[in-house]
């Protein structure tokens, strides 16, 4: 009997410790961690990620594609590029033809390189529009008729550029803006066997220069 009563008490102090021993010990904390959510565009804050409704926290949404608008430059096509570079060499092409020089012909005589004084005003606006335009190089070309041979009338194409310049160079316009050439008859103005071409053809032209 009295060994019964010892081992029931020894029974009821580890009851009791165990018991003790558990509710001192503090409950370790539950730590959950988040899924990763979606990446990218077409992401879009659940309720859970966002902290629920009566949270309070806002909640992120990405744009919609309403939203943004972008707009990029369309890259021009090979014919586009083709027709704006033909317009462009087209237009050139007609400036030349046109002989679009704001400066205008001196006419000769048969056979003379001397400015007759009928041509001496046509020279003088040339003059003044070269003061005007300071920085503009000039180069004057000598032509002829059909008439003689190809090596005289080189020559005499030369002889009426010099003429030409020197009337230039007394006005004011200094000599380093003014270059000669002599064509002959290699490049007629006027197509024809007759005084009426001729006439057209023995002449000073002015063709500008840029600066």
């Amino acid at each position: 009997m009295r060994f019964s009563s010892r081992l029931y008490l020894l029974f009821a102090v580890v009851v009791l410790g165990g018991s003790l021993l558990l509710a001192g010990c503090p409950k370790s904390p539950v730590v959950t961690q988040a899924r990763p959510g979606p990446v990218g565009p077409s992401a879009t804050a659940s309720p859970d990620a966002a902290g629920g409704a009566g949270s309070g926290a806002a909640a992120r949404t990405s744009p919609s594609a309403g939203d943004i608008a972008v707009t990029r430059p369309t890259p021009p096509t090979e014919t586009a590029i083709a027709g704006r570079a033909g317009a462009a060499g087209a237009a050139g092409t007609a400036a030349a033809a046109a002989g679009t020089s704001p400066l205008k012909d001196v006419f000769f005589e048969y056979d003379k390189a001397i400015i007759g004084p009928d041509q001496k005003a046509v020279l003088n606006d040339n003059v003044n529009w070269l003061k005007a335009n300071g920085r503009v190089k000039v180069v004057i070309e000598g032509h002829c008729d059909e008439r003689g041979t190809a090596e005289y009338n080189l020559g005499l194409g030369d002889r009426r550029t010099k003429a030409l310049r020197d009337y230039l160079v007394i006005s004011g316009i200094t000599a380093d803006r003014i270059s000669t050439i002599s064509y002959g008859k290699e490049r007629p103005f006027v197509i024809g066997h007759d005084e009426n071409a001729w006439k057209m053809n023995r002449r000073g032209h002015f063709a500008v220069q840029g600066p």
